[in-house]
């Protein structure tokens, strides 16, 4: 059966992966017939209403999903489409079944007038029952796609609502009701798109290795999943008495979903390496504004146990701050694969996002890896640059490449001193605001 998907006009990149990962999820068999980011209609083919339903229940980036009884590319081809669709069916609904019609207007407004005379121009469907605008049988819904500046519109059409979507739980979420939040904490509809593509769901352990102040965790937790996250910076997790990560579960009641919360660096965790994690989602630090640091230190004196004139381990101190030696942004992001590698069950879903420039000349390749499969790459776009979502799935190990893995097993670390050696994308980036400013600087001396 066909069926029109009414799509959010936002993050339109994101759109088609988060309905093809939710298909995936609910192991509903999706066949995308018609999409474009252009477009608010997604038409596809999907087995049942109840189907149609599951699939959109919890997504971010659609409204609605409809019965397609019909479309065109003006009224007239809209009623001969649904006539030819849907005339069979009529006699069914005629008599007793109730029934509403509402317009949906993609870019544009019509008048309380124009809204009647295309309500009545569905006459000829001649449904007899009662007129009922909250939860009636048959809740019709008239959809209308315009070009701006347009008078008419470009599509039409008419669909029976079947489902709506979960989209008004980042509402819920915003950062501006939350009650701890930093500069960095992640838009709460941005962390439940990515709760989605990596498949958060009841039953499920999720870990965020950059935990900050909780986002993703709390977007994983919404969705059922049991949570863990880490940092390595400790004031991010234990904030004030009053406001800190586990304030905030307890401000949306999923303290039940709160597994653990600790200090640690990727390269220097605790976690056992063993395969039990059901998905991994996190947005690393791009080391723009300071270098990327891990655990550790350059300094042979302090790569030993460090003992206080008491003989207290200096670690084991009130107060003590670990240090930390420079990290590469490259080795970061291969080591986030690394780990999904080696804890993530098979099929496993690993979302990350990562930085990109928007120049050519200064891209940042996706990185890879044998074992795990990039199944999806959405972009959200700034002025000067932009970041990417990237999901991947753990391969099953019987069908790993070793031969692979055991290449990739010997590959070179990077060497550096600076944040700026280290960092590809960090270089790059004030490399593209110094050339930007200089353009603007000629640009300026030629005018005048």
């Amino acid at each position: 059966m066909e069926y029109l998907i009414r799509l959010a006009q936002m993050h339109e990149t994101f759109r088609k992966p988060e309905l093809e990962a939710l298909a995936a999820l609910h192991d509903v068999n999706l066949e995308i017939l018609e999409y474009s980011d252009q477009s608010p209609f997604c038409i596809a083919r999907i087995p049942s209403d109840a189907d149609a339903a599951k699939l959109i229940a919890r997504s971010m980036l659609t409204i609605a999903v409809y019965q397609l009884w019909g479309i065109g590319k003006n009224y007239d081809e809209c009623h001969a489409d649904v006539k030819k669709r849907t005339s069979h069916i009529w006699p069914k609904y005629k008599e007793s079944a109730s029934f509403s019609f509402q317009i949906d207007s993609y870019q544009a407004k019509r008048t309380n007038a124009e809204k009647r005379d295309i309500v009545e121009s569905f006459s000829y469907m001649a449904f007899e029952g009662p007129i009922k605008m909250r939860d009636p049988d048959l809740p019709m819904v008239v959809l209308e796609e315009y070009d701006l500046e347009v008078r008419d519109p470009k599509r039409v059409a008419l669909g029976l609502l079947v489902g709506e979507s979960g989209r008004s739980a980042w509402n819920k979420y915003d950062l501006k009701k939350r009650k701890y939040i930093s500069t960095t904490s992640m838009d709460s509809q941005l962390a439940l798109i990515t709760a989605n593509m990596a498949h958060a769901a009841p039953g499920k352990i999720f870990y965020d290795p950059f935990t900050g102040t909780g986002s993703f965790p709390i977007a994983c937790a919404h969705y059922g999943a049991t949570v863990v996250g880490s940092d390595i910076d400790p004031r991010s997790i234990r904030g004030k008495p009053d406001r800190n990560v586990m304030s905030n579960f307890v401000q949306y009641g999923l303290v039940p979903q709160y597994l653990e919360m600790f200090v640690s660096d990727l390269t220097n965790t605790p976690i056992r390496k063993t395969r039990w994690l059901d998905g991994i989602v996190c947005d690393p630090p791009y080391g723009v504004r300071e270098g990327l640091r891990v655990l550790g230190s350059t300094r042979e004196d302090l790569q030993k146990e460090v003992l206080l004139k008491s003989g207290v381990p200096a670690h084991l101190a009130p107060g003590y701050i670990p240090p930390k030696k420079p990290y590469s942004f490259d080795a970061m992001l291969d080591d986030i694969l690394d780990f999904g590698y080696n804890h993530m069950v098979d099929n496993a879903r690993l979302s990350m996002w990562m930085p990109v420039a928007n120049d050519e000349d200064m891209e940042i390749p996706v990185p890879s890896h044998p074992a795990m499969e990039l199944v999806a790459v959405s972009i959200q776009q700034f002025n000067r640059w932009a970041r990417r979502l990237l999901t991947y799935r753990r391969v099953p190990e019987a069908q790993v490449d070793q031969e692979a893995l055991r290449t990739r097993e010997k590959r070179e670390e990077a060497t550096g001193v600076t944040a700026d050696d280290l960092n590809a994308f960090r270089r790059k980036y004030f490399q593209g605001f110094k050339d930007q400013q200089q353009q603007q600087v000629d640009s300026e001396t030629a005018s005048s």
